[in-house]
């Protein structure tokens, strides 16, 4: 007797500045899912945050492939929580407090994690460059605080760049984040897991550029992936750790991708977590699995399974007080 495909629904495009990359992350998903079993309905929702929501609750699972607002920062974890449906990745604390690079900070920071110094400013707030560059340095980078994809990201060294900056930024989001400058290599590591994640090879990313800008990352505009990054085994363990103690602070579960900084004196600062990594082609999460021995196949099953274990496992908590 032939075993019943599993129903899933792969979630991509987004009210985001990321839409773009969701879509091309989608495909590939969609096209390496095992079609042995799983039978997959992709459905997207368009930039105004509209979709099919009648539809959600027919699928056994859903796999969000969304970047950003809207997807990634717990808005639609706790949607599908609501619906009763299983999801693949963290659910809703984990992705809201990945997704906030200010919260997420403070609490690496609480729990002994090194970061690099920063400051945050909200919209309506006074901040002037002198004030900037007294605390933090020059030059210095400004981010919206909820974005990811380096997207509204800009490195600042003179105040005519801070003006700008800080105008783009707030585009994307009302409250903004201000780091200093890391001089160090920027290596990254993907994790995978639930209650005892595990961490892949670390690898390296070689911008070209300035900094690891959008147009870097997806328009093939100069950086150059090492895979795995040249270091040794003490630092490569090091930073596995670290990576696996980030995605436990934060409360993450199911995947999450690491970036770090390592100063020239071995110091290791992390930078941030995404908990909905890139699955484009040139995406790292899934390359560095595939480097660590679990090609992208395997890696959307484990995935699945996190998700429906995870679903399981919250069904049997009591939701009545007798």
């Amino acid at each position: 007797m032939l075993k019943k495909k599993m129903k899933i629904c792969v979630l991509f495009g987004g009210k985001s500045a990321e839409h773009d990359v969701s879509l091309v992350s989608a495909r590939n998903v969609i096209n390496a899912l095992d079609k042995t079993k799983y039978l997959v309905t992709p459905i997207k929702i368009n930039r105004n945050g509209k979709f099919n929501l009648n539809s959600i609750k027919n699928f056994d699972l859903v796999f969000p492939v969304l970047h950003g607002p809207y997807g990634e920062d717990g808005s639609m974890q706790g949607f599908l929580k609501l619906a009763g449906v299983p999801f693949v990745g963290p659910s809703i604390l984990g992705s809201a407090v990945g997704m906030d690079k200010d919260v997420m900070k403070r609490l690496l920071r609480e729990n002994k994690i090194p970061i690099g110094n920063f400051l945050v400013l909200c919209k309506g707030e006074k901040l002037s460059f002198l004030e900037a560059k007294n605390k933090l340095g020059i030059p210095l980078f400004i981010k919206p605080a909820n974005l990811g994809s380096s997207v509204g990201i800009h490195k600042v060294k003179n105040e005519k760049e801070w003006i700008a900056a800080l105008k783009d930024a707030f585009l994307y989001d009302s409250k903004i984040v201000i780091e200093e400058f890391i001089a160090g290599r920027e290596i990254e590591c993907s994790v995978l897991g639930n209650e005892n994640p595990i961490a892949s090879i670390p690898g390296e990313i070689i911008a070209n550029e300035e900094f690891y800008s959008y147009d870097a990352k997806y328009k093939g505009a100069g950086s150059t992936a090492v895979i795995p990054a040249k270091l040794d085994k003490k630092t490569v363990e090091k930073i596995k750790n670290m990576a696996i103690g980030v995605f436990k602070t934060l409360g993450c579960e199911g995947m999450g991708r690491v970036d770090f900084f390592l100063k020239k004196n071995g110091d290791i600062l992390v930078n941030e977590i995404n908990t909905l990594p890139g699955f484009t082609a040139i995406s790292m999460y899934p390359k560095l699995w595939e480097a660590s021995g679990l090609p992208l196949v395997k890696l959307l099953d484990k995935l699945i399974n996190l998700g429906l274990q995870r679903f399981k496992r919250e069904q049997k908590l009591k939701s009545t007080v007798n």
